[in-house]
């Protein structure tokens, strides 16, 4: 409309961290039903089982390049499993949900220990298991027990906040100072255009480019936002940057030779490699090219300065850019050949959890596990048969000899799952 003027305000579409809620699926409850037919007047049980809830799977996607789906949308729920039904129906299972995460994701709990780490494409791993279905009481027919009359009910579905955390998987990695030329030389040899300036920081996110050096060859640079001293300590957002340095397979040490404080180009390289190895010593180990930047510029190269460097740069003349991009493509070919060959992808699943006696403030004993919670899962605990295929369960799982050894005495209080129990030396 005339007279008024559109704006438009730039969002960063890179997320490198946030945090995530997954919930699996709960599981369908058993069904107790008994056939009852024309003739058949005392037909056995023919109760269904319930469905398995549907799993949360954290998928690594080369197509996917952030996290910035998971920041304002973080949950993830996969549906429930359907109850079983008469005449042996059992339930359906519930969906999985797959999130898509990028290559090179660390996931991790919510007091930071380290769960998976996504390394390769396919790579996947089961975030949140869906309740297993409850099985009906068709399940539980034995010689023994000719009309049982209960079921078990469908298993919650597990549910947990995580932290995700992106480490960038790029071939090739700059790394020197703020405002060095890093996004103009990345801007030089590959189609990225990040924001470029001539003031500090002015790259405060990773950038990435693929170099193509003929028909047959190419590789990724990363552009790392500028390091300071003590980034290895976290001063500024080191942690965050110097992460994106740990999966590279080649490292380019870049060297401003005017810096505008006037810092020479070997105080530069010496900061560099302190934080680096401060950060991650194995970083020192990895192939590197030490190069001078900004070589266009008036008076910046002195004699010194050829010492300790490989080759000299200007990203605006073109001065050894081929020469770079060769020597880089030759170290990537050579790192990659290195490496293990990689036949497919991983499927990461938890280990297992067993059960835990813990105590509660007021002194009772809670038995905390998946497989104690499951024996106790059942329809009708007031009902005789149901509670002595409870303990009999609990048994076999050996949670009576941990109370023993954990110092439970008869009368003391038990509690498992929501329901609460009054232990005794012949059973609970």
């Amino acid at each position: 409309m005339p007279g008024r003027r559109l704006s438009w305000a730039a969002v960063s579409a890179f997320i490198d961290e946030c945090g995530i809620n997954v919930r699996g699926g709960d599981g369908g409850a058993g069904c107790v039903s008994f056939r009852r037919e024309m003739f058949v007047p005392r037909g056995g049980p023919d109760g269904g089982d319930g469905g398995k809830g549907g799993d949360v799977w954290l998928v690594a996607d080369r197509n996917v390049s952030s996290l910035i789906a998971y920041r304002d949308h973080p949950h993830r729920k996969a549906t429930n499993g359907v109850h079983g039904k008469g005449k042996k129906l059992d339930g359906h299972a519930g969906k999985d949900v797959i999130a898509h995460v990028p290559v090179g994701t660390v996931v991790k709990d919510r007091d930071g220990t380290v769960l998976v780490d996504l390394v390769g494409d396919g790579d996947r791993w089961l975030a949140a298991e869906g309740g297993r279905g409850g099985r009906g009481n068709a399940s539980f027919l034995s010689n023994n027990r000719r009309a049982p009359s209960f079921a078990e009910q469908g298993e919650e579905g597990q549910e947990r906040w995580l932290r995700l955390e992106l480490k960038l998987v790029a071939d090739v990695a700059l790394v020197g100072y703020p405002n060095v030329g890093k996004s103009t030389l990345i801007a030089r040899v590959s189609a990225a255009r990040p924001k470029i300036a001539d003031y500090p920081f002015t790259t405060l996110e990773p950038n990435l480019g693929v170099v193509r050096v003929d028909d047959s060859r190419d590789f990724v640079m990363a552009d790392i936002p500028g390091l300071i001293e003590g980034a290895a300590e976290g001063r500024g957002l080191g942690h965050q940057f110097l992460r994106h340095v740990e999966r590279a397979r080649v490292l380019v040490i870049l060297l401003d030779l005017a810096m505008i404080d006037g810092t020479p180009p070997d105080e530069q390289l010496a900061v560099l490699l302190h934080e680096l190895g401060a950060y991650q010593p194995q970083l020192l180990e990895r192939p590197r090219i030490v190069v001078g930047s900004r070589a266009d510029i008036e008076g910046g190269v002195g004699p010194r300065f050829e010492d300790f460097t490989d080759l000299r740069i200007s990203s605006v003349t073109g001065e050894g850019i081929d020469l770079l991009v060769y020597r880089l493509a030759d170290l990537v070919e050579q790192a990659r050949r290195a490496e293990p060959e990689r036949d497919g992808f991983v499927v990461h699943r938890p280990v297992p959890e067993g059960f835990r006696i813990e105590r509660d403030d007021d002194g009772a004993f809670r038995v905390v596990g998946r497989q104690a919670e499951r024996a106790v899962a059942l329809s009708d605990l007031t009902n005789a048969e149901a509670a002595d295929y409870a303990r009999q369960r609990l048994k076999r799982l050996g949670v009576e000899k941990a109370l023993a050894r954990a110092g439970v005495r008869d009368g003391d209080t038990v509690r498992i799952a929501g329901f609460e129990f009054e232990y005794h030396e012949d059973g609970m």
